[in-house]
């Protein structure tokens, strides 16, 4: 793992085909766009009049979509619908070797699809930008963006890519996938454990607010905001999160014997 910069190669401007047009490529694509790149669009959902709005070409049809040789096919997908998406993409459609990156918040699961499903020839850059919409409303300076050059030979147009996020002032932080994944369980996946359950126990602010408990009510909060495909993702394609809430279950067990042993002592 190491904080890093791009290597050097000359910035280009880049044709981005985006796959799956949901919010969060929508808040990837404006900055792209003012950053002078060219986009296109494909999505099971018809996005192509907010695509007019941004200046973006709209595809229905994934054959036209491949054809129109892009330098970079960004997948924006769900964690769960990535081998269904692969599934109905005619990849024989492109025209000429192409970098396929990914954003999703795992990073092994995505990784080895695409090196099952792509040719030897098309580069593959996995990538996690650890911000949103909104944590990234007014701006990227400071926020995290990891990547992992899994396998690339087109140097100019990774570097290229990467320099999206480090033109922006991201933290540039190139690390394995299997790191990745192993760090996120502990840190993304019990945290959305955590609100998950606050949001089963309904917790709501009441007159006598602790800091700690407005916290604990944001965290519920900017929880829910994501799905629960999302949220099941980051379970069942990390193989490191089942240990984590192994952990967290034997950790609340034993938080509740030492407490129910203290009421037991209080008895006596």
């Amino acid at each position: 793992m190491s904080v890093s910069s791009s290597r050097s190669a000359p910035s280009r401007i880049l044709r981005i085909g985006v796959v799956g047009f949901g919010n969060f490529a929508q808040f990837l694509a404006k900055t792209m766009i003012r950053q002078g790149h060219v986009l296109r669009a494909t999505s099971r959902t018809d996005y192509s009049e907010l695509c007019a709005h941004l200046g973006i070409l709209f595809f229905r049809d994934a054959d036209r979509f491949l054809e129109a040789e892009n330098d970079v096919v960004l997948i924006c997908t769900s964690i769960l619908s990535l081998p269904e998406v692969f599934q109905s993409m005619p990849l024989h459609r492109l025209k000429r070797p192409t970098l396929f990156v990914d954003v999703l918040s795992v990073k092994e699961y995505p990784r080895n699809v695409l090196l099952q499903v792509l040719p030897e020839e098309f580069d593959v850059l996995c990538t996690h930008p650890m911000f949103g919409p909104e944590s990234g409303k007014n701006g990227w300076k400071d926020l995290t963006f990891m990547y992992d050059r899994v396998r690339i030979r087109d140097e100019t147009i990774c570097s290229s890519f990467i320099q999206i996020f480090e033109s922006e002032g991201c933290r540039m932080l190139e690390m394995s996938c299997e790191e990745h994944d192993k760090e996120a369980a502990r840190s993304q996946f019990v945290t959305h454990t955590i609100g998950r359950i606050l949001s089963e126990m309904e917790i709501q602010s009441t007159s006598i607010n602790t800091e700690g408990f407005e916290a604990l009510v944001q965290l519920k909060e900017n929880t829910v905001k994501d799905s629960f495909d999302l949220f099941s993702g980051l379970f069942v394609h990390n193989r490191f999160a089942q240990q984590e809430l192994e952990n967290l279950e034997l950790a609340f067990k034993k938080v509740k014997q030492k407490l129910l042993e203290k009421m037991n002592e209080e008895k006596d």
